[in-house]
Order: structure tokens, then sequence, then C-alpha cells
């Protein structure tokens, strides 16, 4: 996964929220033969229906058409962040402290890439997790990928 350049992330927020909706993140996927895939991640209060990704993927597909900031060929999917809602920005690390999560980073921390424990917050721009009695602090521009992870 690479992540999305900021310009990219600037025009799509705008388009979601003139649409009433949250922008949650956006991944950006593959480069090979078949394209890339951006992936878009919308959140509301009242939760999101299929009719709602419907709505925020033809506005943005028209954005994205004209301005063109995506270079090689993509597919575009919008959806809400599920259960197992992935983690991009600090506030959604605080906002979900005290859940479960399963990260990933960019390069080893302690000889490993993969973390899974309770989320303690951020602090000085690190990621709190303790897992196994053990408190780690990851430095959030190290993270690859982070999602919640659903207990039932």
């Amino acid at each position: 996964m690479r992540s999305a350049p900021e310009q990219l992330k600037t025009l799509i927020r705008q388009e979601v929220e003139l649409l009433g909706y949250e922008l949650v993140g956006l991944e950006l996927t593959g480069q090979g033969k078949g394209g890339s895939l951006l992936r878009v991640y919308i959140d509301h209060a009242e939760g999101i229906l299929l009719d709602d990704c419907v709505q925020v993927s033809h506005q943005i597909s028209g954005v994205l058409d004209v301005e063109d900031p995506i270079k090689e060929r993509y597919q575009l999917e919008v959806s809400s962040p599920g259960m197992d809602r992935p983690l991009f920005e600090e506030a959604h690390f605080e906002r979900f402290k005290g859940s479960k999560v399963r990260l990933k980073t960019r390069t080893k921390i302690d000889g490993r890439h993969r973390f899974t424990g309770e989320l303690g917050g951020v602090e000085d721009s690190q990621v709190l997790i303790e897992e196994d009695g053990t408190l780690y602090r990851i430095p959030i521009e190290m993270i690859d990928s982070a999602r919640v992870i659903p207990e039932f």
C-alpha cells in the first residue's frame, strides 16, 4: 500500500464533506498492469448505506476525471469503514483508545512488523499499544496500516 498524496486527500475530502459525510481515509494500492485501486472510506453519524457510497463515488469520479490527480489507470472503491475500521490519523487513534487493534509498521520495531493489543492513545506523535503486558510506542509515521479488531 502507498499513502495517497496530500493533494488527492484534500480534493476528495472537500467533495466528501460537501455531501455531508466524514472522510475517514484513503488507500492507494497496486501499480501493476491492471492499474491501481483507490479505496475511499466514508462515515456518517447515522451510518453508511450502499446509496451513500454510490452518491459519493459518483461525485468523486466526476472531480477526479476533471482534475486527473492519478496518472495511471485506477479503480475507485467507496465504502464504510466497517467493524474492523481502519485508523489513519492521530485523532482516530485517540478516538478508539481502549479498543483492541492490529497494526503493521513500515520497518521493524523490536524485530517485528505486526502488533496486536489494546490501544492506549497517542503521546508525542507515538501510538501506544499494550501487548501481553508490554507497552510499545510506535511513531505514527512508521505505521503502514492499523485496524480496530471488532469484539462481540
